[in-house]
């Protein structure tokens, strides 16, 4: 039998600043173009990288205009019809809905396959391989998402109930999808890590791309229709005017909301576990995590950045620096201090999540010029 991985066409929504990122995440340097893991690629790259070798063609990058350059400079490889920029932030399914559409256009009988940007997955084989399952299980008309197995009562993620196998031999491990809860109080976290019928929810979608367009017509009408006047024009000298008149037009939803919730009702969604590292970079905890220095090494504080000059004594955390200022560090325990030439934050890995509030109250105060 034929692997269906022939008509693989994954793609990479790339959008979000990572407001709790800052002040090393920035409207012009978005967390998904950083290095911050220390390995020499940026997490764009790293997740085309994880992809590529799996794709039926190339893999396609939706991310804003104003990215465009940033990230054919680190994608050389792509070319121009699979770099699909959009004019402003619209949330998940205005930008998995635009991808699923054009490459329907292209190829009707596709399987598609949705990845975030700003994940780190180890050991990248493991990754495909659990890939390559989801792609058999929506060959049987399924919309797939990959359930990552918790490591811990994680109250930042939505969890996914599995149910039954599948029984299928090219994708043993595939389960129905009973539900997705929304992210869960701490003691509710407990009960599902302990019930062992949870995962997190990672937000990866591996779909025919005629059932994930027919879920979303079903639920979002008129952003179904705006994607398809879009798509319509997209290979036309009227693209970018289309475009720029139609996309303000368009709901702001996301993904979950519009098809997997629904399809999930519906019992059209399946869930293959995926038994791999997977860390949602969403906060300076997890560039912490991500970052573990050596136990038996001579400091407990990471330090990222080309450029930096650390003295520890007694602390530990993670400092993120390239300013060549010298940080001295002294009886502190899970500091997190980023030193930027204009801005210097500093908490502690407990209020990495507070870090998005000062953000706002930047905003609010004006002062847009270090955001």
């Amino acid at each position: 039998m034929t692997s269906p991985l022939h008509r693989f066409h994954p793609f990479i929504p790339a959008g979000g600043v990572g407001s709790r990122l800052w002040p090393l995440s920035r409207a012009d340097a978005p967390k998904f173009l950083l290095d911050l893991t220390g390995s020499g690629s940026s997490l764009l790259r790293a997740t085309y990288d994880r992809l590529a070798g799996l794709s039926a063609g190339p893999v396609m990058v939706v991310t804003g205009r104003s990215h465009a350059c940033a990230v054919q400079e680190q994608l050389p490889e792509l070319t121009g019809d699979d770099l699909v920029l959009e004019p402003s932030p619209k949330d998940s399914a205005a930008a998995i809905g635009l991808a699923c559409t054009l490459i329907a256009r292209r190829d009707p009988n596709a399987i598609i396959g949705s990845f975030a940007a700003d994940h780190v997955v180890e050991p990248a084989e493991t990754f495909q391989e659990v890939v390559q399952e989801a792609v058999e299980a929506a060959a049987t008309g399924r919309i797939v998402t990959i359930g990552i197995t918790p490591s811990s009562p994680a109250t930042g993620f939505g969890y996914i109930k599995a149910g039954e196998s599948l029984g299928l031999e090219r994708a043993p491990h595939a389960l129905t999808v009973e539900q997705f809860v929304e992210k869960p109080n701490k003691e509710t976290a407990r009960q599902y890590v302990a019930s062992g019928n949870y995962t997190w929810n990672a937000g990866m979608f591996v779909a025919p791309v005629g059932l994930m367009l027919e879920y979303l017509r079903r639920s979002e009408p008129e952003l179904a229709d705006g994607l398809a006047v879009i798509a319509d024009a997209w290979d036309t000298d009227r693209r970018d005017a289309v475009v720029d008149e139609v996309w303000p037009t368009l709901t702001k939803t996301a993904i979950d909301y519009a098809v997997a919730e629904p399809a999930a009702a519906a019992g059209d969604v399946a869930m293959v576990p995926g038994d791999f590292t997977w860390e949602d970079v969403g906060d300076f905890a997890a560039i912490n995590r991500l970052n573990q220095v050596d136990p038996g090494g001579d400091s407990d504080v990471a330090i990222l950045g080309k450029n930096n000059r650390v003295l520890s004594d007694e602390s530990s955390g993670i400092v993120v620096s390239d300013t060549g200022r010298l940080i001295a560090l002294i009886g502190v325990q899970d500091i997190v201090v980023v030193d930027t030439p204009d801005a210097l934050l500093v908490t502690t890995a407990e209020h990495a999540q507070r870090v998005k509030d000062a953000v706002n109250s930047l905003k609010k105060n004006g002062d847009t010029d270090v955001l």
